[in-house]
């Protein structure tokens, strides 16, 4: 988080540089002289889980045999993880100071949850690998454009797909080698800000936004580990360089 504080600084600084620098706005590549243009997206991502407990989340996993799998849980915890994205851009003008934007986006970005017992030595780590394809379909809100500056807001929702996966990962696996799943797709809203940069043949956005996704996220199964969750909802931020 400390990285990506600075790296925006130092775009922040670098924006300022091209506002005051220029006299003469630059072209920006023609982005803006029709109503539909295309790009492609570079994003880096942190992202984890909002955890949603069962009101018995603490007891110990007996399994269809009667035997005792785990000890009693003391908690579960979900740090945060990092990840990058590629994408491309097609967006259409509504208004001068309206657009309209899908940015398809391939999604590598794994996550974990963390596993604490009372025995130390059952102490784990479950690792949710996922490879996902974003489709966001979102509104951008713009100011006016002052010299090769231009701010804006943006707000939309997006559908998220896994791909890559193995059917069921969970078939004929001891209890404790067992992984947590997501579901296959899920829907999110995001909400964000930017600006526009203009250069002589290109125009770069630089953009952070979140995203929290609609629902549960969690694909339910009777395991020692998703059993004392009731909920998973997937929190993230994400920050994106566009470029048309």
């Amino acid at each position: 988080m400390i990285k990506l504080r600075y790296l925006l600084i130092v775009l922040f600084l670098f924006c300022c540089n091209c506002l005051f620098a220029q006299s003469v706005p630059a072209w920006g590549g023609g982005a803006d002289q029709s109503d539909q243009s295309f790009g492609f997206t570079f994003s880096y991502i942190s992202s984890y889980y909002k955890i949603d407990k069962n009101a018995d989340w603490r007891k110990p996993f007996i399994d269809n045999e009667g035997t005792k799998v785990t000890d009693s849980l003391r908690s579960i915890n979900s740090p945060n993880a990092q990840g990058f994205a590629v994408g491309f851009l097609s967006r259409y003008n509504i208004t001068d100071h309206l657009e309209a934007r899908i940015a398809p986006s391939l999604i590598f970005a794994d996550r974990s949850l963390n596993y604490i017992y009372n025995t130390s030595s059952l102490n784990t780590i479950k690792s949710v690998q996922s490879t996902m394809i974003d489709i966001p379909i979102s509104l951008k809100l713009k100011s006016d454009r002052l010299g090769d500056f231009r701010a804006y807001v943006m707000g939309g929702v997006k559908y998220s797909q896994n791909i890559g996966s193995r059917s069921n990962p969970n078939a004929n696996v001891a209890q404790l080698d067992k992984v947590i799943r997501n579901v296959s797709g899920f829907a999110s809203y995001e909400v964000g800000i930017g600006c526009d940069i203009y250069f002589e043949f290109f125009k770069l956005s630089p953009e952070i936004k979140l995203s929290n996704s609609f629902g549960d996220v969690l694909l339910h199964e009777n395991s020692a580990f998703s059993n004392p969750i009731n909920r998973l909802s997937l929190h993230t931020l994400m920050f994106t360089l566009y470029f048309e």
